[in-house]
């Protein structure tokens, strides 16, 4: 699917994105709020920096995973940049360094900062921290938790200084003062370090137990200062629920059914990290849910060799036992398939069924819209022209000549609507003089098909219908053409003219008329101009090898280098004449003067003409 396409066919929910490049490899992964949005503002009009512009220019197709929040989006980023190190996100990093949290346990009362450099110091750093908000969330859990010093005072112990308002409102021990002995300074700022290294039921223990213990002796300030630590530490973890919670090594699958077609996406999570997607496509007649996965299970695991302890699905897999004992055997130790109906692993399924149904949508309406131009415009087309047997193979043929010279024909092919581009043919015109169209239409004709009734290779198979770019003139010339070999009533014939888009057939004087907007039309306007490409590429081939005869070699200014770019760069010498400065200005090793010689002398003889 074209990128501009799949644009217009993404959500606006919060996910994440991998740009590819021609090879398939990632090479930028980004995350977004609204994905629609982010993605397609890399392809938008607006001014972009040098490394964006040549993120642009390398990428040649996307793909996302969709997530709840944007939070589960940061964290997936996090991950999948770790995972495939795409070359851009260093490269648009710009040397910014993410933050981390230092604590320096060589001082003797130790503070929790923060630096965007790791040293070899002797202190402990936690992080990166992607996000500012999680470093700020983190930090502020801290000190409501902890009574830690913020200041920036070098204490050693021997001097003391009257305590700051913090220690007032409870929230530091004051070291400063002497009011705490630095052994158990830095017994709290142990805590501190098991908080940031995640280890937080301990901590959440000891809160309770001694809210539980002020509020027996009476002590309800202590009581309620141990509360709001407490309260501080559980929405800090209701924040991290909102990503990836307890995340141990297990596959997640999820198994989404569309009439005849279905996908399987999964989710892999290793080390605590969900780093790793993989979708499955799968055509999947008269099956039920459960055995499409069990299929597809069997499939996967039979290709792969390492298998999760845990495994996650959707649905209850046909001959799960069967599955669960193939898949211990493998692994060497138990393998559990189940359905999870609650808690982090229903989550991570729901995660993967929203990207399944997503995918699936996706992949049907990307099909419907490929049938739609292709097999359901040849039908409908088929039936505008009330052709009974139906078409496959369609050719269509295209002229083109400079004033006359190197006139060359073109026929291209294309097979269930679609170009069959090994079949593309090219022709000299070998027996007309000048630029007569209906001439060339009929010689090209001639020899196309008396090679089909020689059986020469390359030319043995008729076409279901064959085009020829023009009006009524050239429909007229090929239908002699076919005439003449006999073959008038066994070969279809159309003719597409341009200016209106009208549909010529033979036997009849008035247009058959198509819709602007249908299927059908598109079709014949798609083979119509790959034709005139295939016919103006190669006449510019033959133009350029004989620019020594161009009449633009008699324009002054003009030598072979100026007249070989204007050729390259028009599509014919008619495109040249009707040239306005500012465009000839623009071919490369043109000036103001070479392009004003140019203007001026197809004007002249213009003039000359009338």
């Amino acid at each position: 699917m074209d990128i501009r396409e799949k644009l217009m066919s993404l959500p606006k929910t919060p996910g994440v994105y991998l740009m590819k490049n021609a090879e398939g490899k990632i090479i930028y992964v980004g995350k977004a709020l609204a994905l629609k949005n982010r993605v397609s503002s890399y392809f938008g009009g607006t001014r972009k920096d040098a490394k964006t512009a040549a993120l642009v220019a390398e990428t040649a197709d996307f793909d996302y995973i969709l997530t709840e929040t944007e939070i589960e989006a940061l964290i997936l980023e996090c991950n999948m940049i770790k995972r495939y190190s795409p070359y851009y996100n260093i490269l648009l990093r710009d040397d910014k360094h993410y933050p981390y949290i230092r604590i320096d346990m060589n001082e003797k009362f130790p503070r929790v900062c923060v630096t965007r450099r790791i040293e070899n110091d002797g202190a402990r750093y936690f992080g990166p921290y992607i996000a500012a908000h999680i470093l700020h969330d983190m930090l502020e859990t801290v000190n409501k938790v902890f009574p830690i010093r913020l200041c920036k005072k070098d204490i050693d112990g021997r001097k003391r200084s009257r305590p700051c308002l913090n220690h007032e409102l409870g929230r530091c021990l004051a070291p400063c003062a002497g009011k705490v002995s630095e052994y158990e300074y830095k017994r709290m700022v142990c805590e501190v370090e098991e908080f940031l290294s995640g280890r937080y039921k301990g901590l959440k223990k000891q809160l309770e137990d001694d809210m539980g213990t002020a509020s027996e002796k009476l002590e309800y300030e202590k009581a309620a200062a141990a509360r709001d630590r407490l309260r501080a530490l559980e929405k800090l973890f209701e924040k991290q629920k909102a990503g990836f919670p307890d995340l141990n090594d297990k596959d997640v699958f999820a198994v989404y059914k569309r009439g005849d077609e279905a996908v399987v996406q999964g989710l892999f999570v290793r080390r605590g990290e969900l780093n790793h997607t993989e979708r499955f496509f799968i055509s999947c007649a008269g099956e039920i849910e459960g055995k499409v996965l069990s299929h597809m299970l069997g499939q996967y695991y039979s290709s792969v060799s390492g298998v999760a302890k845990q495994i996650c699905v959707n649905t209850e897999p046909f001959e799960r036992p069967l599955i669960e004992q193939w898949l211990t055997e493998k692994r060497g130790s138990k393998v559990a398939l189940h359905v999870p109906q609650k808690g982090a692993n229903k989550k991570l399924v729901e995660m993967a069924l929203s990207n399944a149904k997503e995918a699936l949508d996706r992949r049907l309406l990307r099909l419907q819209r490929e049938y739609d131009t292709t097999k359901g415009a040849l039908k409908d087309l088929a039936q505008i022209l009330g052709m009974q047997n139906g078409i496959d193979r369609m050719e269509c043929y295209d002229v083109s000549n400079t004033q006359g010279t190197d006139s060359v024909a073109s026929m291209a092919v294309f097979r269930g609507g679609m170009p069959e581009k090994k079949s593309y043919r090219r022709f000299k015109i070998k027996s007309v003089q000048g630029a007569d169209d209906f001439a060339s239409i009929n010689e090209v004709i001639t020899r196309r098909f008396r090679r089909a009734l020689k059986g020469e290779q390359g030319f043995e198979e008729l076409p279901s219908l064959v085009i020829v770019d023009g009006g009524k003139g050239q429909l007229s010339a090929a239908y002699d053409a076919l005439a003449s070999l006999g073959l008038e009533d066994t070969v279809p014939l159309l003719s597409l003219a341009k200016r209106e888009e009208e549909v010529f057939v033979t036997g009849r004087s008035e247009p058959v008329v198509l819709d602007k907007s249908s299927h059908a039309l598109g079709l014949l306007m798609r083979i119509r101009d790959e034709a005139h490409r295939f016919a103006v590429t190669y006449h510019r081939g033959l133009r350029l090898k004989n620019v020594e005869d161009s009449v633009l070699l008699k324009i002054p200014h003009i030598g072979a280098v100026r007249a070989k770019a204007l050729l390259s760069h028009f599509d014919t010498m008619g495109d040249i004449r009707a040239a306005r400065f500012d465009e000839i200005l623009q071919v490369p090793g043109m000036d103001e003067r070479s392009a004003q010689a140019v203007v001026d002398y197809f004007e002249a003889d213009t003039d000359n003409q009338a």
